[in-house]
């Protein structure tokens, strides 16, 4: 049997097990509430949707769920047959996933192709199942589900928080998960590190590459911060086209860009500076912008007369243009003189244009 055909298997028994599990609770109104609260069907609904839906309150919702959970976990805990089935194959994919997993990401484990709602039937089995922690989304955590002997719902969170203080730690410099275990005392392999960024949402990752989620390195949410991971990775500077071709290569989302789309946001964020034909670099690798002149001004402010091979090597070093263009813009711009043989410094009352 292929890979995919056991993936498909199992996603099948998954949802044939939580309908035998529906079918152990009596009352249709308590299968209605499981149903819906977990999204076992369609869409996951709040406990106020679902108390007016079936014309009860908010909090006697609230009541009924924890009930027929404790009910349904009782039984797992007995050995009922479904949970403990799935649950000794959720352990096995967990213990190669570094531990915890997100549900989603165990649930992709399981099949690849995986839906929203075989997201919500892993959810469920992992609630119920007596050897597995579950950790509820919130604005801190995602929804992801570890092995109780080794971590159970606070040691989850409190491991997530270890990574995201380490990654934090970096003051914005990506690190590979390798140098992430380097850093962190507790963590027996990098897949544990792995995992518990993974279930932390202020963290994210491109290529193998984790920061925090605001780290347009990592997380590039619009195109000029995708240009500017794409400058940072290739560490020296490059033409908008090749810019374009790196992105349409990438891991991005949204990779169709055109070049003319790329030139615009080069031409419109500081931190880009055009230093050739089409040719941009990064402003925090100390470029700045404006023309050859300028480039030659402040070289000669700051030094005072040079030789004139010396100020070329000293702008080509800032702009990637033909040495004849800087020969030509020492000879022709007004605020330059000759001030000895091949040997030029600033004009300090420059000629007055007719």
């Amino acid at each position: 049997m292929s890979d995919t055909a056991e993936a498909s298997t199992s996603t099948l028994d998954i949802k044939v097990a939580v309908d035998n599990i529906l079918q152990n609770i009596e009352r249709e109104r308590e299968r209605e509430i499981i149903a819906r609260r977990f999204g076992l069907y369609d869409r996951k609904e709040t406990l106020e949707q679902i108390g007016e839906m079936l014309g009860i309150t908010r909090e006697r919702v609230r009541q009924l769920e924890k009930a027929i959970l404790i009910r349904l976990k009782i039984a797992a805990e007995d050995g009922q047959a479904d949970v403990a089935r799935l649950e000794k194959e959720f352990i096995k994919h967990l213990s190669e996933m570094g531990g915890v997993a997100r549900v989603k990401d165990l649930s992709e484990k399981i099949n690849p192709d995986a839906d929203a709602k075989d997201h919500a039937h892993v959810a469920f089995v992992s609630t119920l199942a007596p050897n597995l922690a579950v950790v509820d989304e919130n604005d801190d955590y995602y929804h992801s589900v570890g092995l109780k002997e080794h971590h159970d719902e606070k040691k989850i969170k409190e491991s997530i928080d270890t990574v995201h203080k380490a990654i934090k730690d970096l003051k914005g410099q990506p690190a590979t998960i390798e140098e992430l275990h380097a850093q962190v005392n507790g963590f027996e392999h990098p897949s544990n590190v792995k995992a518990m960024a993974r279930s932390s949402k202020h963290v994210a990752n491109l290529k193998d590459k984790w920061g925090l989620v605001k780290n347009p390195l990592v997380n590039p949410k619009n195109i000029r911060d995708k240009i500017y991971a794409i400058l940072a990775e290739n560490g020296k500077p490059m033409h908008f086209s090749k810019v374009a071709e790196a992105i349409k290569a990438s891991d991005f989302k949204r990779r169709d860009v055109t070049q003319q789309a790329i030139h615009n946001e080069l031409i419109k964020d500081s931190r880009f500076v055009l230093i050739g034909r089409g040719i941009y670099a990064l402003s925090e690798w100390g470029y700045s912008s404006g023309t050859v002149a300028d480039i030659i001004s402040d070289i000669l402010r700051k030094e005072g007369p040079l030789h004139r091979d010396d100020i070329v090597r000293k702008v080509l070093k800032k702009r990637q243009v033909k040495e004849t263009t800087i020969l030509l813009n020492l000879q022709g711009k007004p605020q330059f003189k000759r001030v000895a043989r091949a040997t030029y410094g600033l004009n300090e009352t420059p000629a007055k244009k007719a």
